[in-house]
């Protein structure tokens, strides 16, 4: 999609600050300074409590460190490898039998004929992808700041910068980083309360993989008393040569004092003695221009980025980057209620949370989700990753990938609701490379003739082909899932040109599905086959000789209601876009044909098409729940019986797991109005699997997936648009009995703001974007409201109008 790509897109964006002026409410409301706001009373040990800023690109990890600070840099091309396709041509004639053996009950002898044919070979070997790097480290040190008092570290979120504050002897130091999405560079400043006593040296340095056996490089050099260079190649991997160039320069700004190169160690430094302040400029950039073109030259780049900031003043940088970023995160605002606890530093915070009544970090935990993607995520950009932009190690978990079963998506789905539709591009641009790269997939391993194929992993260079093995890879419907991402953002803005350029990916991905779907030879419904629900099996399934236990499978419920919604989503794009009427006819007699939810033994859905549940199984996947969410064809209203059936499935899952299970489970219940329950997930996660940087963890990995799910979560116990009627307070929980918030977006091109008090709507505002018509729920009160463009409309706590704005 050109259009995201170049960041040129349609916003409908935000109304006018003072079109509506909410009723105020009693009670002791979030609201000031310090509340978006991460501080803490020590520096950080490790990344996972390292301070992330980012400008979409470029960004760092802050650790605070006194004497010998630390900051990782990061962006987001450096990767190992360059591009390759690696779709295995043997899988297209296997198959057939690999079909015949499942449908025959011979899963494991399927299992295992799929991973000879049909994984992902990397020139001569192997079946995984690349992974995302480390740019470097900028290394500082302080001579004689060992005992420092007053220590303060904080993150602030309005403003995006982390600020490190503290007192050695008489003089107060203070440094303020941020990550500029308006000059492409990373800005450190130090200052002291005093003339004159600013001293430290500093320094760059890349990072060399220690794990397996590698081919990157880097050499840092001093070409000037106020410059560093550090510049290399990434390494190569699976033998997939590294050919990623890396180019960054640091330009150091003094004010006061002296400056001389040290360069008596191995890598050079350059020191600062005297100053009264010095402002540190660092500009990055490869040679990555896409998927398929590495012939960038970062170093033009990086000449151009600091020319085009030079004799800018640090105030007006600051300034600027201040302003890009209110730009995006002062659109939507969220209060809940403090308490004591709210004033402790955030690490206690997190501690307190599961036993004390602290509802504003659940606030702060919202704008901290979409302050990530603000840094992680803005057009040009490529797509949040597993760890957002950020990453502290050279062989990251999971090779810090795109996770397209699960843990991309979550990424994204607070996007359109929490007001952050531009942040969405990234994701939806690579969705059509994607489909590029798929289509080779979809030919060559599939047997395919039509349309494109993605499995649970793709990365910088777009591969396709099934990896990590059977038990994962033989999952087929990545890439249908990213579709809906493209849907739900027309439903958002319909923005019918970004359909008309969407709309060829989507109908992709179902032409695929259309040929490669089978007829079950007993139930005759259409079924994926081969495919597994995504990395769980069924109970008692048999060992492979591979001695692997066999997920491969037909027809699973999660690809069902996946391709009910691409299939239905096609024909109503069709209908929008007034093209491919046969093709239309063709997806909707699909759609009635596909295998059916299924209510099992225990009361629950079931996973597969076959009762092969486990009331013990405890997996961290809710695959066969997507239907509920973020699909919308299980309903509480519509299909009560299955809806019943979802929550059995989320009890006998328990309420444990990983990050992104644990709010993949709260905004399950968020969506079956239980904000209790949602809560309780809330709060499990804060108490488990949350990082004391707000990261979610997974596996004790800092990731973004689940910091996203959490406002996801919330943004849905607030607000619910997808069946059709703007939904307030659907899931409020008894925790936060006051609060408002303003900016949520719903379905159809509205923005909504709130407040309540001791549980109960009290005012509600209406903004319409487009003229649509609005329809509006609040319990059991409804009203019908007929919208124009550009105007708001205020209402009462019985959905009465009390105004147009």
């Amino acid at each position: 999609m050109d259009s995201f790509k170049s960041g040129r897109i349609r916003a409908i964006g935000p109304f006018s600050v003072g079109l509506m002026v909410l009723v105020a409410i009693a009670g002791n409301v979030a609201g000031g300074d310090g509340d978006l706001t991460l501080w803490y009373k020590q520096p950080a040990t490790k990344w996972a409590e390292a301070l992330p800023i980012g400008n979409g690109r470029l960004g760092a990890l802050v650790f605070g460190k006194i004497a010998d600070e630390q900051i990782i840099l990061n962006e987001d091309t450096i990767w190992t490898g360059s591009p390759y396709e690696p779709s295995n041509p043997k899988g297209a004639a296997a198959m057939p039998e690999i079909r015949r053996l499942i449908f025959a009950g011979k899963v494991a002898e399927a299992q295992d004929l799929f991973g000879k044919t049909a994984m992902a070979v990397n020139r001569k070997r192997d079946h995984e992808q690349m992974k995302y790097q480390i740019l470097g480290d900028l290394w500082l040190n302080f001579p004689g700041h060992f005992s420092a008092k007053n220590y303060r570290r904080e993150l602030d979120l309005e403003t995006a910068i982390a600020r490190v504050v503290y007192q050695v002897d008489d003089v107060k130091y203070t440094r303020e980083v941020f990550s500029s999405p308006v000059d492409q560079v990373i800005v450190l400043r130090l200052s002291a309360d005093k003339p004159g006593r600013v001293s430290f040296s500093v320094k760059l340095g890349g990072r060399i993989n220690v794990k397996w056996p590698s081919d990157e490089t880097f050499v840092t050099s001093a070409i000037r008393p106020d410059t560093l260079v550090l510049q290399g190649k990434t390494g190569t991997y699976r033998e997939i040569e590294g050919r990623l160039r890396f180019y960054a320069q640091l330009k150091a700004l003094r004010e006061g004092g002296k400056t001389f190169i040290d360069n008596s160690n191995e890598h050079d430094r350059l020191n600062f003695v005297g100053a009264d302040a010095v402002t540190l400029v660092l500009a990055a950039a490869t040679n990555f221009k896409n998927y398929k073109d590495i012939g960038g030259n970062p170093k033009a780049l990086v000449e151009k980025y600091l020319a085009d900031i030079k004799g800018t003043s640090y105030e007006q940088l600051r300034k600027d980057h201040i302003r890009e970023h209110q730009r995006l995160f002062g659109r939507l605002e969220i209060e809940l209620d403090k308490t004591d606890v709210s004033n402790l530093p955030t690490d206690e915070r997190l501690k307190a949370f599961y036993n004390s009544d602290d509802p504003q970090l659940a606030a702060l935990l919202f704008q901290f989700g979409r302050y990530l993607l603000i840094s992680s995520s803005r057009p040009g950009c490529q797509p949040a990753n597993l760890q957002g932009i950020w990453n502290g190690s050279m062989h990251p978990s999971w090779d810090c990938k795109y996770t397209t079963n699960i843990n991309l998506e979550m990424n994204y789905w607070p996007a359109e609701v929490a007001n952050l539709s531009e942040c969405h591009a990234p994701l939806l641009a690579m969705i059509p490379e994607l489909a590029a790269q798929g289509a080779y997939t979809a030919r060559l391993t599939h047997g395919a003739r039509k349309g494109w194929v993605l499995g649970h992993n793709t990365d910088l260079w777009r591969a396709t082909g099934p990896i990590n093995g059977p038990y994962w890879g033989s999952w087929p419907c990545g890439g249908a899932w990213l579709c809906t991402h493209l849907w739900e953002h027309y439903l958002f803005t319909e923005d019918e040109e970004f359909l008309r350029e969407a709309y060829p990916t989507m109908k992709g991905s179902a032409e695929f599905f259309l040929e490669t779907l089978q007829v079950h030879p007993k139930y005759k419904w259409l079924v994926t086959c081969p495919s597994s629900s995504p990395e769980n099996c069924p109970r008692n399934a048999p060992k492979t000789a591979e001695g692997q236990t066999a997920s491969i499978c037909a027809g699973p419920t999660m690809d069902m209601q996946i391709l009910r919604y691409l299939f239905n989503s096609c024909a109503r794009a069709s209908e929008i876009l007034d093209v491919d009427k046969d093709f239309r006819e063709q997806v909707i007699e699909a759609s009635k044909r596909l295998a059916t939810n299924q209510i099992g033994q225990y009361g629950q859905l079931q996973e597969w098409l076959e009762d092969l549940d486990s009331p013990e199984d405890h997996h961290r996947h809710f695959s066969h729940l997507w239907g509920m969410y973020p699909g919308t064809e299980i309903s509480l209203d519509r299909t009560p019986d299955l809806a019943r059936a979802v929550a059995k499935s989320l009890e006998m899952r328990g309420e444990g797991g990983t990050g992104f299970g644990m709010t993949w489970q709260m905004c399950l219940w968020a969506r079956m109005r239980n904000g209790d329950k949602a809560h309780r997930l809330l709060k499990n996660e804060v108490r488990v699997n949350t990082c004391i940087n707000l990261f979610s963890k997974c596996y004790g990995t800092p990731q973004v997936d689940g910091t996203s799910g959490a406002v996801a979560g919330i943004a849905e116990m607030l607000l619910q648009s997808h069946a059709g009627k703007i939904h307030l307070l659907p899931a409020l929980p008894s925790a936060w009995p006051n609060g408002s918030v303003k900016g949520l977006c719903a379905r159809g091109g509205f923005e909504v703001d709130m407040t309540w008090k001791n549980g109960s709507l009290t005012a509600a505002a209406i903004r319409s974007k487009l003229g649509n018509k609005c329809k509006v729920r609040y319990g059991d009160m409804a009203v019908e409201l007929e919208t124009e463009a550009g105007r708001g409309y205020r209402l009462n706590d019985k959905l009465r109008q009390i105004e147009e704005l």
